[in-house]
């Protein structure tokens, strides 16, 4: 089994974080987004992680080797970004059996190793939801089998939405969808997505069914990653037990790295404090501060304070990149 992770794109939403890291590091409950994506596949076994970079990429690397050393990992670099087939094609010598492909910012709840006996020659992961006209939608024949997905809908009726996360038994024939795919140029409002490489398939008669979820967040703006850090801290990360505050309360949930320093302070609930940050006089809820992030005198919600970030005497709801400065003179 190869797993494709794309993770190329700017991050835009996610500004002014994504100026200075890929979208996939952003710290939620402790580790980063590709992080907890990572720990999604160790029920199953993979030979090889595929990761299509772009902007910033040599981070993501840098990041696995350090702490992901044992997984055999290749890189390609998405210069131009056109969509997610193209993306996804910059892996096709590396892909010649079954395929997991997940979005970086996804992130699910699923038993992925029922699929060593999957019956089916694809799988979409799916979840209902109120709007889905940002998103891709299943359609569902009378058999149970996949019979289109559409990219970007612009009915409602049809609130099956693809979670950004497929598998597919043969990735050489998804490789040869896509190359057909951009040889005739089939987008959706202007890009090249996935889901018509798949249609491809599916007209020919591919087997496609889908795997409904309960558990889906997509980490791509700010207010969604604040949700995910919520779900993760009281659905496992909560390490509030281990930590040792003598010199300040802990309100949990809370993910609170051993190097951080925290003095006469409140934090939590629902806060990720990342390594060797600094923290004076604060009360932190429902926030994320990355690693050497230092707060004097702050009152802080719903916030994202990016590394290195100094905030002094503020009292309201910021989102502050990495190494900015606010208050201190």
């Amino acid at each position: 089994m190869k797993v494709i992770i794309p993770l190329a794109g700017f991050g835009t939403r996610l500004r002014p974080h994504t100026f200075s890291k890929p979208k996939p590091l952003i710290n939620v409950a402790g580790k980063p987004v590709l992080g907890h994506l990572l720990d999604m596949f160790e029920s199953v076994p993979v030979e090889e992680f595929i990761l299509i970079t772009g902007y910033l990429g040599e981070q993501i690397e840098v990041y696995l080797d350090d702490k992901y050393p044992q997984l055999a990992g290749s890189y390609f670099e998405q210069k131009e970004l056109n969509g997610q087939s193209p993306a996804v094609f910059l892996a096709k010598d590396n892909v010649n059996g079954p395929v997991l492909i997940g979005f970086a910012d996804t992130l699910i709840e699923t038993d992925l190793a029922k699929l060593k006996d999957e019956s089916a020659d694809a799988v979409a992961w799916v979840k209902r939801v109120e709007d889905p006209r940002r998103f891709g939608v299943a359609e569902v024949g009378p058999d149970g089998y996949v019979t289109r997905l559409i990219e970007k809908p612009d009915a409602m009726e049809n609130n099956l939405v693809v979670v950004g996360f497929y598998y597919i038994k043969d990735g050489s024939a998804l490789m040869s969808a896509i190359e057909e795919q951009l040889s005739e140029d089939i987008k959706t409002k202007g890009e090249y997505y996935l889901a018509d490489a798949m249609q491809l398939l599916l007209d020919r008669g591919l087997k496609m069914r889908v795997e409904e979820v309960e558990v889906w967040h997509d980490c791509g703006k700010p207010e969604t990653v604040l949700e995910t850090n919520r779900y993760l801290l009281g659905h496992g990360q909560d390490n509030s037990a281990s930590v040792q505050a003598d010199e300040f309360i802990i309100v949990p949930p809370v993910n609170i790295h051993p190097t951080a320093r925290i003095h006469n302070s409140v934090i939590g609930p629902y806060t990720t404090i990342g390594a060797d940050c600094q923290i004076e006089s604060s009360i932190v809820r429902e926030s994320i501060i990355e690693a050497g992030a230092h707060l004097r005198d702050a009152v802080l919600a719903r916030s994202l304070v990016g590394r290195a970030a100094r905030v002094k005497g503020r009292y309201r709801t910021f989102n502050v990149g990495d190494e900015s400065e606010l208050g201190f003179e």
